[in-house]
């Protein structure tokens, strides 16, 4: 056994209870591990109802229109509304959309849900909001647990079940009034995880057989994990359960409704649908009461990136975000997946280079295969979708800050600034980067990364240290062979001095040594500027000065000019070390 150095907590944990101590999950032979996620269930976004009571300030008509028009673009096709009989705003938002049939606000293949408890008033109430609309769905719920039956309730089983049937007959007589509207129904036997297996079922067949459910009428029974209790597995035991012994299993639609508690919410819904569940209720970005209600937008995107389509548009993500959160006035978070600020972003080193890398890789990849890098398919390290499939560009996939290494800062300085460093020199100008980081404590922009290479790099070769050149010619003679003639100033000296050699550089170098600057050009590479100024060229110069090897680098609209000021700047950065 392994040793845990840990020691027993002051925590009182022997209050609470495991689950299998609070509520019975039969034994059977579980199917849900082997199977696959390969299709969207119907998702249904309860952010105007379950959402929306969660708000310190809930949200009026104009926000609530401007949510329900979003859900419509993005895809939805079944929209909980509101629970018109708990609040005069929710019902009046339920008679604002009535009143917007006509205008084919509402589109014809949508359909309202709305929310009521078991009481005759207020179902009555709901039934009255819904006047008008030619679909909705009545989600008719009641708490069914031993502890709320018990301790909110006061009623037993047989009484709970006895207000079930009663609301529910209800609902059928107030539907069948209304022969012209396509009115359907809902159950949720609230607090289903903690519920009875047998009691759920009984509860459930029972409807299905009152409301004479059918394939091409079907009943949803919702089975919500209300508050949080085990680990997912556990949940989907008893989806599955449910789904294998609910009866006319083929006029059930069955959904699931996770919430947050544990932070399992996504995990208990995506083994839910694999155990069985079609139907999922959630939130944009998981908003609802205490924890939340389950994030539908990582549920969908974590199907996108196992490539199944999540039948939802979400390729403007910050859109999405933006509405959302003027409506609900809750930011964000920005770790947040696939949404957040900064979720596409990478500050390590390590983790900048693998990017980097797997970038130019797509890119050349997708030029092999002849097609263009959006539709190529996507396998780059650290990122599990391409951000520009969410609307999102590549500026803040990798940003710069202590930790980050010598593959971002090359990237940054490459993407933004068309300087492509030689691979052998990036280490050099990661050091010179982190010590300026390790100093303020704060990111560095790409502006700022270009100012450190400026003065860490560029200015050293330009008459800014301890050897200038300050004026310098090259010719070539008969017989092919550069000279360099030059004014040199070494310290607080100055005088001409000349070189000879097979090119330019190497005539310059010999010009140095000379003038007793010993110099050798050990690697070299120049390029055209891809970005900025048109015209210019960067050269990079790797030289051993003395006994030290030192990286230099110039800019010009002359290649000659960058690659003398490069190899300057070598020698004066050598010598101020």
């Amino acid at each position: 056994m392994i040793r845990n150095p840990q020691r027993p907590g002051p925590m009182p944990y022997h209050r609470y209870r495991p689950f299998q101590d609070r509520v019975h999950v039969p034994e059977f032979d579980r199917r849900w591990p082997s199977a696959r996620l390969e299709h969207a269930p119907l998702w249904v976004p309860v952010d105007l109802r379950d959402g929306n009571q969660a708000l310190a300030e809930p949200m009026d008509t104009d926000r609530k229109r401007r949510l329900f028009d979003l859900l419509v673009r993005t895809g939805f096709k079944e929209i909980e509304v509101g629970y018109p009989s708990a609040s005069r705003a929710d019902f009046d938002f339920v008679r604002h959309l009535a009143g917007l049939v006509a205008s084919g606000a509402v589109p014809d293949d949508v359909t309202p849900v709305v929310f009521t408890p078991a009481r005759p008033e207020l179902i009555e109430r709901t039934f009255e909001a819904v006047d008008g609309l030619p679909r909705a769905v009545v989600h008719l719920y009641i708490a069914t647990s031993p502890v709320w039956r018990e301790t909110v309730l006061g009623r037993d089983r047989a009484e709970v079940r006895r207000t079930v049937h009663e609301a529910a007959t209800l609902m059928a007589r107030l539907a069948e009034a209304r022969p012209g509207a396509d009115i359907r129904f809902q159950f949720s036997p609230e607090t289903f995880n903690l519920t009875e297996p047998d009691y759920v079922l009984e509860l459930c067949d029972g409807l299905t057989a009152l409301w004479d459910a059918s394939p091409d009428r079907p009943v949803t029974h919702n089975l919500p994990a209300t508050v949080e209790i085990a680990t997912p597995n556990v949940y989907a035991d008893q989806v599955e359960y449910a789904h294998r012994h609910l009866a006319r299993r083929d006029s059930v639609i069955l959904s699931v409704h996770p919430h947050n508690d544990r932070g399992t919410g996504v995990a208990c819904a995506e083994l839910a649908v694999l155990a069985g569940a079609q139907r999922v209720e959630g939130c944009l970005f998981g908003n609802g009461e205490r924890t939340g209600n389950v994030d539908l937008v990582t549920l969908a995107l974590n199907l996108y990136a196992q490539g199944v389509d999540p039948m939802l548009d979400l390729s403007d993500i910050d859109a999405v975000r933006d509405v959302v959160e003027h409506c609900n006035r809750l930011p964000v978070h920005p770790r947040h997946p696939y949404a957040g600020e900064l979720v596409h972003t990478a500050f390590s080193g390590t983790h900048q280079d693998a990017i980097s890398k797997g970038l130019a890789r797509h890119a050349e990849d997708a030029a092999e295969a002849g097609i263009p890098p959006e539709l190529a398919p996507w396998n780059v390290p650290y990122l599990p979708v391409d951000p520009a499939d969410l609307g999102r560009g590549y500026e803040a996939v990798i940003r710069v800050n202590s930790q980050s290494g010598k593959g971002g800062v090359a990237h940054l300085l490459r993407t933004h600034h068309g300087l492509d460093l030689p691979e052998r020199m990036r280490p050099d100008v990661s050091r010179a980067v982190q010590a300026v980081t390790d100093d303020t404590g704060r990111e560095a922009t790409p502006d700022d990364l270009r100012a450190i290479f400026r003065t860490a790099y560029l200015e050293p070769g330009r008459a800014a240290g301890h050897v200038a050149l300050e004026s310098w010619s090259t010719d070539r003679d008969a017989s092919g062979e550069h000279r360099f003639r030059c004014v040199l100033r070494v310290g607080g000296r100055t005088a001409p001095a000349e070189g000879k050699g097979n090119g330019p550089l190497s005539a310059l170098t010999d010009a140095l040594t000379r003038a007793e600057v010993p110099v050798d050009v050990l690697d070299f590479a120049e390029h055209s500027v891809t970005t900025g100024s048109a015209g210019e060229a960067a050269a990079y110069a790797e030289c051993r000065v003395g006994d030290r090897t030192v990286w230099g680098a110039g800019l010009d609209t002359s290649v000659l000019t960058a690659s003398v000021q490069a190899v300057l700047s070598a020698v004066n950065r050598a010598y101020a070390a």
